[in-house]
């Protein structure tokens, strides 16, 4: 796979509209995906949702972040598979930091699935550290699944 050029990509704030594209990156991303009607409340309710589209205007990927009390909790960061390993994550990531930095946040945290490495390395590469752990945190095919508990100080 050869990466796609950054300066193709186009970050866009959410909207209802690209739900449509959203949807199938989700469900085929997760076990259990969240409803459309969850993403529809993100958005309703003002979280900070952006969306990264190709020179066409195809979703390659999206993150939800809120922020609240001086801290930011990042919700979800999805890539679509065929576009994985092409430096998305990373860049959206880089832009929830700014973001929350410019909100004068002075704590960034998410959960992530004890067995979701890749998200593991990307997180500690950007100087996130493991605060706790949340038991039974996600659903997975076979119960639950824990999840590792992760903070950045900003």
């Amino acid at each position: 796979m050869s990466a796609q050029p950054q300066a193709l990509w186009q970050l866009w704030p959410m909207q209802p509209q690209h739900l449509d594209q959203v949807m199938p990156i989700e469900d085929a991303s997760y076990t259990h995906p969240w409803t459309r009607g969850i993403f529809e409340d993100c958005l309703r309710v003002g979280y900070s949702a952006w969306v990264v589209c190709d020179a066409q205007g195809q979703v390659l990927a999206y993150a939800l972040m809120t922020m609240a009390a001086g801290e930011a909790h990042v919700l979800n960061i999805c890539v679509a598979p065929g576009q994985r390993r092409h430096g998305l994550a990373a860049f959206l990531l880089r832009h929830l930091i700014m973001i929350a930095r410019a909100a004068s946040v002075t704590l960034m945290l998410l959960e992530v699935r004890v067995s979701n490495l890749g998200a593991q390395q990307l997180y500690a590469g950007f100087g996130f550290n493991q605060i706790g752990r949340r038991r039974g945190y996600y659903p997975a095919t076979d119960g639950r699944e824990d999840a590792l508990v992760l903070a950045l100080e900003l």
